[in-house]
C-alpha cells in the first residue's frame, strides 16, 4: 500500500495524460471491432484499472490495441454472420468468447507459462503485425471516403433475392425445429412467408451487403463503387485528421497529436453544423454488466471459437509482455511476467462481462505514462478512472465525434503498426530455400505466408500455419546442422588422438571415431543413421564422442539404440566419450546403459578411452 501511494503527484499526471491519449484510440478500436465506440471505451476502462491493480508491471497502461482489435474483428464478424446479422443476438456468444480468452490468460499466468511467450518466431510476429496494418488501412478507406455499403441502395438491391432465400431457409429451419413437415403442411410455410415484411427483407439485404464488403477482400471488391460515391466532406475530415496527426508531431510531442486531431476536427464539424456521419451513440451512465451473456449464449456457437479465444489470449500475452520489457528498460525495473498475465486476464474477463473488447499492454500509452511521471500501478488505475469520468460526463458529446475522424486516426494506427524493420530486411536475408527458379529466405517466406494469409483469409489460422512452418524450418536447419558437423573417421585421422605412435597401423584402421555434434531429435535421426552406415565392416571398435550432443528426444533415442544393436550384432565394441546428463538419463530409462553399453565403457575424456583401447583391444 505504501508503494502504491509513494508517487501520487507523478502517478496522477502520468495516469491522466495516458487516459487522455487512450480516449481516441479506445473509441476508434471500438468502432473498428464492429461493436461500436462504447465497447472500446468499456474495454479500456476495466482493463486499464484491473491490469494495473493486479498485474506485474507497475507502469503498464493497458487497453484495446491494434492486434487484439484485428483478431476481435474477425471473431465478431463471424459470430454476427452466424446470427443472421443481428448484433444483439450475437452479443452473448461474442462476450463469452472474450471472457474465455481472459480466463485462458489467467490460466497461462497461473501455470507459469509467461516466460515461454518470447519463443514466438520473429517472422511470424512480423508478418502478423504487417498484416494488421494492411487490414486496418484497407478496411478504413471506405469510411474515410464516406462510403457505407449498407447505405448504397443500388448495391443493397443486388442482395434482395439472396436475402429472401435466406429468410425462407430460416422459416424452414424453424418449422423443422417445431416438427412441422413441409411436404405434409406446405400451407404453413406459405402463410409464414406471406408475413415477411419489406423491412425485414431490406434489413437482411443490408446485412448481407455489409458482410460481403467486410474485410480486406470485401473492401477491395466495393472500392470502385466507393470511388463513384465519394462523400467529399467525410474525405476532408479524414484527410484533415491524418494531416494534423503527422503535422502536429513536427511542432511538438508534448501533447498527443491524435488527441489534437480528434478535438480540432470534431470541433470544426460540430461548431459549423456540418452534415457528417457521427459515430454510434455511446450509452450514458455507468457501464452495466451483460449478465444475459451467461444465459443466452449457445455452446455450439462458442465451440468453433475456442482456438480463436486461445489465440486472443496468447496474442494479448505477447503484446503485454513486450510492452513490459519496454517499461523495464525505461524504468530500470523488472516485471513479473506470470503476474502480469493474471492481471491482464482478470481485466479482460471483467471487461467482457461489461461488454468491452479485449486488449493488452499498450506501448505508446505506457511510454507516455512513464515520461509524464508515472512510476507505480496507481498511474494505470487513474488512467482507467479518467476514461470512466469522460464516459459519465462527456458521453453525449463524444457521441457526436465524426466517424471519418476515427477512420483517419485508425489509418495512422495501421501505418504505424506495420513492421518496417522486417520488411526492410527482406533483400538482405540469406536465401536458403528455392521455390522453382526463385531463391528465397525461409524467414521471408514465413513472413510473407503469414502476411498474405492474414490479410486475405484468417488471422488466427495464418498465425497457426506460420508457427508450424517456422517450427518445421527450424527442425530441418538443426537436423542439417547436426548432420553437417557430425562425422565418422578412422582413428589415425582423429586430431585429438594422443600417443598414436604407440599403436600399430592395423589398430589405427580398425578403430573408428563417430562424432555427434548437436541435438539428436526426430529431425536429424535419418542423417544420424546414414552416418552410422558409413562405419566400415573392418571396424572392431567405435568411439562415439558425445560431448556436443546436449539433447536427445525419444526418436533420437530409438535411432541410437538401433545403431548400437546393429554394431553389437556385428561384434563391434562401442565406447562413449563425454556423455552429457540428459542423453545419459534417456539411455538409462530404456536400458541402453548398462545393457548395450556398460559403465566401464563410458569415459569422461577422449584420452581415457584411448588408454582403454591400448590396454584392451588386441
Amino acid at each position: 500500500m505504501h508503494k502504491l501511494f509513494s508517487n501520487v503527484k507523478g502517478d496522477l499526471f502520468g495516469g491522466v495524460t495516458a487516459g487522455i491519449v487512450a480516449l481516441p484510440l479506445a473509441l476508434a478500436f471500438g468502432v473498428s471491432s464492429g461493436l461500436g465506440p462504447s465497447a472500446g471505451l468499456y474495454g479500456a476502462i476495466f482493463l486499464s484499472f484491473f491490469a494495473a491493480l493486479l498485474g506485474g508491471t507497475n507502469t503498464q497502461i493497458s487497453g484495446p490495441t491494434a492486434p487484439m482489435t484485428a483478431v476481435s474483428m474477425v471473431v465478431i464478424a463471424g459470430i454476427i454472420a452466424a446470427n443472421d446479422g443481428d448484433v444483439q443476438k450475437a452479443l452473448p456468444t461474442i462476450l463469452i468468447v472474450f471472457l474465455l480468452s481472459g480466463l485462458m490468460q489467467i490460466g497461462l499466468g497461473v501455470l507459469g507459462l509467461g516466460r515461454y511467450i518470447r519463443y514466438i518466431p520473429y517472422p511470424v510476429v512480423s508478418g502478423f503485425m504487417s498484416a494488421i496494418g494492411v487490414i486496418i488501412i484497407v478496411t478504413q478507406i471506405l469510411p474515410s471516403l464516406g462510403y457505407y455499403p449498407k447505405e448504397d441502395e443500388e448495391y443493397v438491391a443486388k442482395f434482395k433475392p439472396m436475402a429472401e432465400e435466406a429468410i425462407l431457409e430460416n422459416i424452414l429451419k424453424e418449422e423443422a425445429g417445431e416438427g412441422i413437415l413441409v411436404l405434409e403442411d406446405f400451407r404453413e410455410t406459405i402463410d409464414r412467408a406471406e408475413h415477411i415484411s419489406e423491412e425485414e427483407i431490406l434489413e437482411k439485404s443490408e446485412t448481407m451487403a455489409a458482410n460481403n464488403a467486410s474485410g480486406v477482400v470485401g473492401a477491395i471488391k466495393v472500392f470502385p463503387r466507393a470511388l463513384m460515391n465519394i462523400n467529399w466532406l467525410e474525405l476532408v475530415l479524414a484527410l484533415g485528421t491524418i494531416i494534423i496527426i503527422y503535422g502536429f508531431k513536427k511542432i511538438t510531442k508534448a501533447v498527443p497529436s491524435t488527441l489534437v486531431a480528434l478535438l480540432v476536427m470534431s470541433t470544426i464539424a460540430i461548431v459549423f453544423n456540418l452534415n457528417y456521419k457521427p459515430i454510434q451513440q455511446i450509452p450514458s451512465g455507468f457501464p452495466l454488466p451483460n449478465l444475459n451473456m451467461f444465459t443466452d449464449f449457445r455452446l455450439q456457437q462458442v465451440s468453433p471459437y475456442i482456438f480463436t479465444a486461445l489465440t486472443l489470449a496468447l496474442l494479448g500475452a505477447i503484446d503485454s509482455l513486450l510492452t513490459s520489457i519496454v517499461a523495464d528498460n525505461m524504468t530500470k525495473t523488472k516485471h513479473q511476467p506470470n503476474k502480469e498475465l493474471v492481471g491482464q486476464g482478470i481485466g479482460n474477463s471483467i471487461g467482457a462481462i461489461f461488454g468491452g473488447i479485449p486488449g493488452a499492454g499498450a506501448t505508446i500509452r505506457t511510454v507516455v505514462n512513464i515520461q509524464s511521471g508515472g512510476t507505480t500501478r496507481l498511474s494505470g488505475m487513474i488512467a482507467g478512472l479518467v476514461l470512466l469520468i469522460i464516459l459519465l460526463l462527456l458521453g453525449p458529446v463524444a457521441s457526436k465525434i465524426p466517424a471519418a475522424v476515427l477512420a483517419g486516426i485508425l489509418i495512422t494506427v495501421g501505418i504505424g503498426v506495420m513492421d518496417y524493420k522486417g520488411l526492410k530486411a527482406i533483400p538482405s536475408l540469406p536465401k536458403d530455400i528455392g521455390i522453382g527458379p526463385v531463391k528465397l529466405s525461409s524467414e521471408v517466406m514465413i513472413m510473407i505466408v503469414v502476411l498474405v494469409l492474414s490479410t486475405i483469409w484468417n488471422l488466427v489460422y495464418a498465425v497457426g500455419i506460420g508457427l508450424v512452418i517456422a517450427s518445421l524450418m527450424f527442425m530441418k536447419k538443426i537436423g542439417d546442422l547436426t548432420a553437417e558437423r557430425s562425422d565418422v573417421k578412422p582413428l589415425a585421422k582423429e586430431k585429438a588422438w594422443d600417443n598414436a605412435s604407440n599403436f600399430s597401423e592395423k589398430l589405427k584402421e580398425e578403430v573408428f571415431i563417430k562424432h555427434v555434434k548437436g541435438p539428436l531429435f526426430f529431425g536429424s535421426t535419418s542423417e544420424f543413421q546414414s552416418l552410422a552406415a558409413q562405419i566400415p565392416s573392418t571396424a572392431k571398435t567405435v568411439v562415439v564422442r558425445l560431448g556436443r550432443m546436449q539433447y536427445m528426444d525419444q526418436s533420437g533415442l530409438y535411432a541410437f539404440e538401433d545403431v548400437l544393436q546393429e554394431l553389437a550384432k556385428n561384434g563391434v565394441t562401442v565406447l562413449f566419450v563425454g556423455l552429457l546428463r540428459q542423453p545419459r538419463y534417456m539411455m538409462e530409462r530404456i536400458g541402453i546403459i548398462p545393457e548395450l553399453i556398460s559403465e566401464d565403457r563410458i569415459f569422461d575424456t577422449f584420452k581415457a578411452s584411448t588408454n582403454w583401447i591400448k590396454n584392451n583391444v588386441i
